[in-house]
């Protein structure tokens, strides 16, 4: 055992789960989109020198990532101001197309970074709206679901690994060599035995067991898909992690990969099924 290692990661989740505790549970509207704000600024710096470095042959203005945050901010906003701003919902669609049009008109290698900022806001943006929402802004959603979502990427990355550990042999993706079919399969399963678990002695009456178990399906699918992504994307570029705002567990991108895929399914089926006015 690295004593050095592991304390300065226990010290590092600890901090790590205090900020998300703090931005999901406390009830200031601007906690929740403070957390949203901080992680998006974090996973945007990061996707950009990430895919930077895919293209080396490609044009990065050095403003792009500035202006990418600031239409990240406008996004990340439009659906909470939406209901007070009604025009400011066009807003987020005009300024990326903006970006686009301006940074393609620096240099003929520089459509690669624009595009790049434009997956940006899809990759990061959209999804710490969907946070917003989810966490109580339109309709009645309860705060309990993107904790649940949290805390079922959580159980199905352990599960994962610990089945994957003891009968773990046939290889998932070559993405990721310690991946193995049979953890995938049954960090998914006990994920959604445990979301029904919590549906069945759930107190919010409002959401079905069947809630709870697709939102686990969501989490475990969608979740795995965003862990593959980022790690192609990581090994495309020649790098082990994201960043290094999290001493012994990497980036930003590392910590959320997941939870930003599966955020917008998640919305997706809670719009559709989980509202209650």
């Amino acid at each position: 055992m690295n004593w050095p290692v592991f304390f300065t990661r226990l010290g590092s989740a600890i901090v790590f789960a205090i900020i998300m505790m703090f931005g999901l549970l406390y009830s200031h509207p601007m906690a929740i989109i403070g957390l949203a704000l901080l992680i998006q600024f974090l996973c945007i710096r990061e996707f950009m020198a990430l895919v930077a470095k895919i293209f080396p042959e490609a044009y990065f203005p050095s403003w792009l990532t500035m202006l990418t945050q600031v239409a990240g901010v406008v996004v990340l906003l439009s659906v909470p101001l939406l209901a007070i701003i009604p025009g400011f919902f066009v807003v987020s669609f005009i300024l990326p197309v903006l970006i686009l049009l301006v940074t393609i008109l620096q240099k003929k290698t520089a459509l690669t970074a624009g595009f790049t900022a434009l997956a940006a806001l899809l990759y990061i943006s959209i999804p710490m709206a969907c946070l917003i929402t989810l966490r109580g802004g339109a309709g009645s959603f309860h705060f309990a679901i993107p904790l649940a979502l949290i805390l079922m990427i959580w159980m199905n990355d352990t599960m994962a690994y610990i089945v994957g550990s003891f009968i773990g042999r046939t290889p998932f993706s070559p993405i990721s060599p310690k991946k193995t079919w049979e953890g995938t399969a049954g960090g998914a399963l006990l994920t959604i035995a445990g979301a029904a678990v919590w549906g069945y002695f759930s107190p919010l009456q409002q959401y079905h067991m069947s809630d709870w178990m697709v939102l686990a399906f969501c989490a475990a699918v969608a979740g795995t898909a965003g862990d593959l992504l980022e790690s192609k994307l990581k090994r495309m570029a020649g790098i082990k992690d994201s960043g290094n705002i999290m001493p012994g567990h990497g980036g930003a991108l590392d910590r959320f990969d997941s939870l930003l895929v599966t955020l917008p399914f998640a919305f997706c089926y809670a719009a559709f099924f989980m509202v209650h006015t």
